[in-house]
């Protein structure tokens, strides 16, 4: 049994600034208490400690209070994420067998048509019933379940339990460091695991979460500039605006900005020089839903002498490649406390690891001293006439060139080889596709470079703004 997060950090700093959100704070006390009072009235509606509940809403405090109150309960919760489709949510919804549905007022049209739900408002205005608060709480319970974006067939259900987000933010910290004073910058999802594993963290170890709804690139900048914060979480395309954006306006991080962590897949190695110029600290980290965030992370140290690979595996974990070539490439298998106990709905019977080792569909290689380097999915692999593509490699290239903002590159069905590589471009400003291909031909070999290259306004992203190769084709 281990101690009831909420209550303990309370007890342990009550006056300590907990969540800042535009210009209003909460300190863990008041988070608490508010939380306290929102299990309340969740009981009156007949929600019941263990329920499991479905919840969906913008990323505010609003969101944290009403999650706070659901673990209070011990509920199991099902985190929508709120840029999916009805039918998207409709699947979840049935899959969980959630009942109940908590949704904030500015989401209640994104949810299927006769879904039956409870408003964040409602239940703010509703009576009180009497609930029990346990002060400890089982490793083995269900916290949240967050469904994998479905890189083949239906999505999964994955379980993260009390003991999974421990581990994972206890081996992150053991990593990165955290003190009391430092403020993490949140504009990824709280439903998504980076956003959630933020909150964890500021409950194990106290520090401050500066919580926005939106990325607002503007406003991040000028925070780090600022040094209103020390810390933040991005995933690539995050991360460049960031760098255009301090590139701009000719200014660097405060010294008072430590870390920024990138996640969501490999960051292209131009970016990672770019941040390292601006006084920017990046650590790549590897992770997945299956592990309640981060498995290996880069140490500040090592950014420039490891560049592109995502670290070694942090204190508790291990990773192992399965069946490697000849390269030593081959599929990343991981192993730890952090790892999912399985899942629910049509994949409850699934086994999560296989000899205690979850197999992740993701390829990559270990070098001699130990680093992880991921490659690519498995699942996004171009097989162009017997040879492998990875998706990942033209992408860096290309995001190399000063006109290219974002690309996104896939395997389009081709008669005599089997699959070609097409890529999908944002552009920063005007250049050829002639020009284009030339500048690729001058760093990958002939067959890696793309046989298309269509030029668009946006590229199909999840709620967490990782890229879905899967859907460039559509």
């Amino acid at each position: 049994m281990y101690p009831n997060w909420i209550l303990q950090r309370a007890y342990l700093t009550p006056f300590r600034k907990a969540l800042t959100f535009k210009k209003q704070s909460w300190t863990f006390q008041e988070l608490n208490d508010e939380s306290i009072k929102r299990a309340r009235q969740l009981v009156t509606l007949g929600i019941q400690q263990g329920d499991r509940i479905a919840i969906m809403g913008p990323s505010k405090p609003e969101l944290v209070i009403m999650m706070y109150a659901c673990m209070h309960l011990q509920c199991e919760m099902v985190m929508l994420n709120r840029r999916l489709s009805q039918d998207e949510l409709a699947y979840q919804l049935e899959d969980s067998e959630a009942v109940a549905v908590l949704v904030a007022d500015e989401d209640v049209e994104k949810l299927p048509t006769e879904t039956t739900y409870h408003l964040f408002s409602a239940i703010e205005k509703g009576a009180e019933g009497a609930v029990d608060i346990v002060k400890e709480w089982p490793l083995h319970q269900t916290t949240t379940i967050m469904y994998t974006s479905g890189t083949t067939g239906f999505p999964k259900g994955v379980r993260q339990t009390v003991g999974n987000h421990q581990a994972s933010a206890t081996a992150s910290v053991l990593n990165i460091g955290l003190q009391a004073q430092d403020v993490w910058l949140c504009a990824v999802p709280l439903f998504h695991i980076s956003g959630f594993s933020i909150l964890v963290r500021s409950l194990l170890y106290g520090n401050q979460i500066f919580l926005y709804e939106q990325f607002d690139v503007e406003s991040i900048a000028q925070n780090i500039m600022d040094g209103d914060v020390t810390h933040m979480s991005v995933v690539a395309v995050t991360l460049e605006r960031i760098l255009h954006t301090l590139e701009q306006r000719n200014a660097r991080a405060s010294s008072y900005f430590k870390l920024m962590l990138a996640g969501g897949g490999p960051v292209p190695v131009d970016y990672l020089a770019r941040a390292h110029a601006l006084n920017l600290a990046v650590a790549q980290t590897y992770g997945m839903t299956e592990t309640s965030s981060q498995t290996a992370t880069l140490a500040s140290e090592d950014a420039m002498r490891k560049i592109g690979s995502a670290g070694k595996p942090l204190f508790f974990n291990q990773i192992m490649i399965a069946e490697p070539n000849a390269k030593g490439e081959g599929e990343i298998c991981i192993r730890g406390p952090h790892v999912t106990p399985g899942y629910i709905g049509r994949f409850a019977q699934k086994n999560a690891t296989k000899a205690g080792w979850l197999h992740t569909g993701d390829i990559g290689y270990v070098d001699e001293e130990g680093y992880l380097f991921v490659i690519d999915r498995r699942a996004d692999l171009i097989i162009s006439g017997g040879e492998n593509i990875y998706p990942a490699e033209i992408e860096n290239v290309l995001l190399t060139h000063p006109a290219v903002k974002e690309a996104g590159v896939c395997g389009m069905p081709d008669e005599q080889w089997g699959q070609v590589p097409i890529a999908f471009i944002v552009l920063n400003e005007q250049v050829s596709v002639e020009q284009l291909k030339a500048f690729c031909l001058q760093k990958l070999a002939k067959y890696k470079v793309p046989k298309e290259m269509i030029i668009t306004d946006s590229l199909p992203r999840n709620g967490a703004d990782k890229l879905l190769r899967r859907k460039l084709l559509q």
